[in-house]
């Protein structure tokens, strides 16, 4: 089964991880932004042609799922790290408030109609995790889903990591390499970026009364956020703790997260037969030929 590769960012799966040790910047020794933003362009090319790898394999499917606090940029990072890579070959779906359909399913079912198929990369811009997160902070919610038998909130959120536990080891054996991206951004730099909104006009469309709410239940948040990491990294669907704070650096470490996780995958261009090549001799030869 697939294991991901170390980094320091890979949140560990002993159980132990605590959100006080994850930085929200970048280490001391980075690259300047210029620097991040030239690496990001030459793993996009690589991204590209590794996608192009995955297709003619037929073998893997990628799953990136992206969770984050509001304006931490799990949007515009989603656009960086993936353009350039062939569209045919990426699917991004974005997953809000569950409608009444999938409100009457299991909270698994409307993310596992997404998974993507072999030879594709699939983005899930939030994910099943919202069960665990924001359902946690706002337990009321609970109530649209007409869960059977009295509620024990403490059982319930373990009942759902052992769920996501067992529903990402199922997606592991089958060849699905599931690569989790907690976008950490502080509290402060939160700030900056709602004031932002408000400040450039062409960003006022982003910010919404509601998101600012939501920052009052920040200790929440990232108490769920804590146990929902610790209990929740394995080594074949890890979670990487990514600072948020720097744009830059945020989209250079994703991308080169993903490669290096596909770097070690047994894919490559398939080589043909000796029949197939006689046959493509011969073709070539009448296509010469013919004019």
């Amino acid at each position: 089964m697939f294991k991901a590769v170390k980094d320091p960012h890979l949140v560990p799966d002993d159980g132990k991880f605590r959100i006080a040790d994850a930085p929200t910047g970048p280490p001391s020794d980075a690259d300047p932004k210029k620097g991040h933003r030239k690496r990001l362009k030459k793993l996009r090319k690589e991204l590209d042609e590794l996608q192009r790898m995955l297709y003619a394999t037929d073998k893997y499917a990628v799953l990136c799922i992206f969770q984050a606090m509001d304006a931490a940029g799990k949007d515009s990072t989603i656009r960086a790290v993936f353009t350039g890579v062939n569209p045919a070959g990426v699917q991004v779906f974005s997953f809000k408030q569950p409608s009444a359909e999938e409100l009457d399913h299991d909270f698994l079912w409307r993310t596992s109609l997404r998974v993507p198929e072999r030879g594709r990369i699939g983005v899930f811009n939030r994910s099943y995790y919202e069960e665990v997160l924001v359902v946690r902070v706002h337990p009321e919610w609970l109530e649209k889903q007409k869960l059977p038998g009295k509620l024990n909130l403490k059982g319930l959120w373990k009942d759902r990591y052992d769920s996501i536990v067992e529903h990402e080891a199922h997606l592991a054996r089958n060849g699905v390499v599931v690569l989790k991206f907690w976008l950490n951004v502080s509290k402060d730099e939160q700030r900056r970026r709602f004031l932002a909104r408000i400040d450039e006009p062409d960003k006022n469309w982003k910010f919404s009364v509601g998101d600012c709410e939501e920052r009052g239940f920040w200790d929440d948040y990232m108490a769920a956020y804590q146990d929902t990491l610790a209990h929740t990294s394995r080594p074949w669907a890890p979670w990487y703790a990514i600072p948020a704070d720097d744009k830059p650096y945020m989209r250079m470490k994703v991308a080169e997260i993903l490669v290096k996780n596909l770097r070690q995958l047994d894919i490559g261009y398939p080589e043909v037969d000796a029949r197939t090549r006689k046959q493509l001799a011969e073709i070539r030869e009448y296509l010469e030929e013919s004019g």
